[in-house]
């Protein structure tokens, strides 16, 4: 991976964690100050639950993310230690994708009239889900790399005895 790819994918990686970061304390700030749009009788409804859920996921993913970032410019990805953070982002994904239904479902109700919509974002949880299905055969595949690197490096050995 070039410098630039990397240097890019890090400014993302850190503008979307501290825009979670800064919407959470937002929120917080809102329901301490009392300063809720809302009649605040419910600081806490199912939606802002749900968001809070929502952006520890992403906040999970980004870490896990530029973990492993930092892992391919170190040169040291294809490494037991990658599937940590790679099962990190696997995990993030599915939980982004319950986050995904429980918006769906909290949201129901109020679509008797078109439901349609839930339909759609049922598909579309569904969707996130597939993410995850993906991330995880390319996981498949680095233990694959891992596999083939180790037996690289003893054939290595093996070779250099020889010599």
């Amino acid at each position: 991976m070039g410098k630039l790819t990397v240097g890019a994918l890090r400014v993302v990686l850190v503008v979307v964690f501290a825009g979670t970061v800064l919407v959470q304390a937002l929120m917080v700030w809102t329901l301490v100050s009392g300063s809720d749009p809302e009649d605040g009788s419910l600081p806490l409804t199912a939606l802002r639950v749900i968001t809070i859920l929502g952006m520890v996921s992403v906040q999970v993913a980004t870490v896990c993310v530029g973990r492993l970032v930092t892992m391919v410019r170190r040169g040291t990805v294809f490494s037991h230690a990658a599937f940590r953070y790679v099962d990190g982002v696997i995990g993030a994904i599915v939980a982004v994708s319950l986050v995904w239904f429980a918006v769906t479902i909290v949201n129901a109700p109020g679509q008797r009239d078109d439901p349609g919509v839930t339909v759609i974002m049922g598909g579309i949880g569904l969707a996130i889900l597939g993410v995850a299905l993906i991330v995880l055969v390319l996981r498949m595949l680095l233990a694959q790399a891992v596999a083939r690197d180790v037996e690289a490096a003893q054939m290595q050995a093996e070779l250099d005895e020889v010599i």
